[in-house]
């Protein structure tokens, strides 16, 4: 454990991490919140995790280290997102914000409507903000158009951004005007105490695909209705001469996860025949993930848009050989096989995969992983990027509005007007509930688990 002359040395934050994807759901986001905050707990600084109710699950809740979850009585509306109100999450906002003290506020996520909410609040009343991106977008659907205005407004504000990959800097730079110095690049980790390959190798006879992901569009899950019959095609069970001699290869898939597109994945399995050799799992509890990943030798990969793919890590993890979307160039290149989101760069990609898999020592690619990634390393250099957030200077409201003047003839305007209404109701809630009546929370000091039962402490979480 750090010693506390040490701690005193640096500074102390109070972070709010803030976003619609948390635990209970299951995802990239979910876990880099989750382990980036354990990791932050270890280093002394205080974590509250804000996000909407799920289920039954609501008001404030403890998980591993003391981190503290608050899940504000909203429910989702769409896709696991809060129904946009503007206005209507000030108050609860806050009074989490005076009730723990924070001094900064850290929002993930573009598409979460209580990230760009608590953002714009926290910059309203003072508090610093850092932000985020997870995700990829374009610039010519109406959908991405809409995105990436809501962005160019939520960052117009920011003090400091964070993108998991260069590809996604340069992305989040050209959709939301941000100066490039303001943007940090920050990888994502993996836990490679959890996700450690099968103790023994697996043989090359059935070379099994294994895809776990949300079956939705941004996922890429119509490309795999496209790949997974071809490749069957391609491998019919019949004796194959590839690069380690003649052997009966047999391809199998196992897909896991669930969603919209689940139906089209299973339309296809009929339609083809496909039941003895696609296999659908449905939604896969995080704890199981490894478990299901060392039963395969490749790990398919189709997303269209994530920035920075946690389960490509965890698969490497469990030494699996990657073939991916060339979005998500964030392995060695000989751990992963790039192809183009075409299902017949899909299927060469996965024909490669096959034909080199014999050259791929799992245990060998689990230690490569376990010091190319960790999480604390996150931690420490999203501790830099809080420190830079800090020493921006306070401006007023006249400086703050004259920025958003800068996004647009009319869209700078409407933000103008939309701040405006914000500080008016921020003025109206101190004069209604000052601050001094709120009460805050004492200081309760745990004491901080070792790295290595994250993982233990994590799944004992979800149950």
């Amino acid at each position: 454990m750090e010693l506390p002359e040490a701690m005193d040395e640096r500074k102390r934050h109070r972070i709010l991490m803030v976003s619609d994807f948390f635990y209970p759901n299951f995802g990239g986001v979910e876990n880099h919140i989750y382990y980036l905050s354990q990791c932050l707990l270890k280093l002394g600084h205080k974590v509250v995790v804000m996000t909407h109710a799920y289920g039954n699950r609501s008001g404030v809740r403890y998980m591993t280290g003391g981190l503290k979850v608050y899940y504000v009585p909203w429910r989702p509306f769409l896709m696991q997102n809060t129904l946009p109100t503007f206005y209507g999450t000030l108050p609860i906002i806050r009074t989490i914000l005076i009730r723990e003290k924070i001094s900064l506020v850290h929002g993930h996520q573009a598409f979460s409507t209580l990230c760009h909410e608590a953002l714009m609040h926290a910059r309203t009343m003072g508090y610093k903000a850092v932000f985020t991106d997870h995700s990829l977008y374009g610039f010519a659907d109406v959908g991405s158009i809409h995105m990436n205005k809501v962005l160019q407004f939520t960052l117009a504000d920011t003090n400091q951004a964070i993108c998991v990959s260069h590809t996604s800097k340069e992305n989040t730079v050209l959709r939301a005007g941000l100066p490039p110095e303001k943007v940090f690049v920050i990888p994502n980790a993996v836990d490679t105490a959890m996700f450690k390959p099968a103790p023994e190798r697996l043989s090359c006879d059935e070379i099994v695909i294994v895809v776990i992901s949300r079956l939705v569009y941004r996922k890429g899950a119509d490309l795999l209705v496209e790949v997974i019959p071809e490749v069957c095609r391609l491998y019919p069970n019949v004796i194959h001469f590839i690069s380690f001699g003649k052997t009966c290869v047999k391809v199998r898939f196992i897909v896991g996860g669930d969603g919209p597109k689940r139906v089209r994945l299973e339309e296809m399995r009929e339609k083809n025949s496909l039941q003895d050799r696609v296999e659908m799992l449905g939604a896969v509890p995080h704890a199981q993930v490894q478990s299901v990943l060392i039963s395969g030798h490749i790990f398919l990969n189709s997303s269209l848009t994530e920035a920075f793919c946690i389960a490509i890590l965890e698969a490497a993890s469990c030494g699996l050989l990657t073939v991916s979307t060339r979005a998500h160039q964030v392995l060695p290149d000989d751990m992963i096989v790039l192809a183009e989101p075409d299902p017949n760069d899909m299927v060469q990609a996965i024909k490669k995969a096959i034909y080199i898999l014999p050259k791929i020592d799992p245990q060998v690619m689990h230690l490569r992983m376990k010091s190319l990634y960790s999480w604390h390393d996150v931690a420490r250099r999203t501790e830099v990027v809080y420190d830079r957030a800090l020493q921006c200077s306070n401006e007023n409201l006249l400086e703050r509005l004259l920025r958003y003047l800068t996004c647009g003839a009319w869209a700078g305007k409407i933000f103008c007007l939309v701040m405006i209404i914000d500080f008016l109701l921020w003025h109206l809630l101190q004069l209604w509930q000052p601050s001094k009546d709120i009460e805050e929370v004492p200081e309760i000091v745990l004491p901080h688990h070792q790295p290595e039962e994250m993982s233990q402490n994590f799944n004992e979480d979800q149950h």
